[in-house]
């Protein structure tokens, strides 16, 4: 995607760069505390650097790498990483008018790319779909610069982590910095009410079922948090009095 050259010379590959720029430094600290989480939790250097390289999900791993080393059903590591990664099926149904023109290689690499913040900044930057073949060229190169950044700053630093997780002292406060980057992704996703609830009542969740085994308190948060959408969403709304 971002290695083409068409997109590479549009002035919005560079508006992506520049605008993911700003949260690069966040994603780095996470990408690289996950690089130290995952030596440290007893995966081998190899099996690390192949997760670094080929999982493309930061949250995911985090709640995954526990329940590995714990030797956990694969049935519990595999429900635990799909209802963290939920929220991507709402991003590809959003972003499906924007994508489908493309052949389907091109579709499963732009989806296989595709990161929180990467989704809000080009949502922010084309509320719309592009109306002609111009209008998606423009949102392409766009997306493949913005991309492109988010990547890099993941995956060198993940590497980065495993490669030093020997050499880098916990005392750094590392999970400090990744909890950091965590809270100011769910701050801009945070843009209305009801997401703002959700995101309380999953925290009351996660908090309220800290005891179980497995991370279960994750797939509680989840479930908490949808279940309470749905609800409210079913809710009528309150009529206004004739004035």
């Amino acid at each position: 995607m971002f290695l083409s050259r068409q997109y590479q010379r549009h002035p919005e590959f560079r508006l992506g760069m520049l605008q993911m720029m700003d949260a690069a430094p966040g994603i780095a600290a996470w990408g690289l505390m996950t690089g130290v989480a995952m030596v440290k939790s007893g995966l081998s250097t190899f099996e690390a650097l192949m997760m670094s390289l080929l999982v493309f999900a930061g949250s995911a791993q985090l709640a995954a790498v526990p329940l590995i080393t714990a030797g956990a059903p694969m049935w519990v590591i595999l429900a635990t990483a799909v209802c963290v990664n939920l929220r991507f099926v709402v991003f590809s149904a959003h972003l499906r008018p924007y994508l489908m023109h493309l052949p389907l290689g091109q579709r499963l690499v732009s989806g296989y790319f595709m990161g929180d913040l990467t989704y809000v900044l080009f949502v922010k930057r084309f509320p719309e779909p592009g109306a002609d073949a111009v209008q998606r060229h423009t949102q392409q190169a766009y997306l493949a610069g913005n991309s492109l950044v988010n990547w890099l700053s993941w995956t060198v630093f993940s590497v980065l982590g495993v490669v030093m997780a020997n050499f880098i002292p916990t005392t750094w406060g590392l999970g400090f910095a990744g909890i950091l980057a965590l809270l100011g992704i769910l701050c801009s996703l945070a843009s209305n009410r009801l997401r703002v609830l959700s995101a309380g009542v999953a925290g009351a969740a996660a908090v309220a079922a800290f005891a179980l085994p497995l991370k279960l308190n994750i797939l509680v948060a989840i479930a908490a948090a949808v279940a309470m959408c749905l609800i409210i969403e079913e809710m009528p709304l309150p009529r206004r009095a004739p004035s």
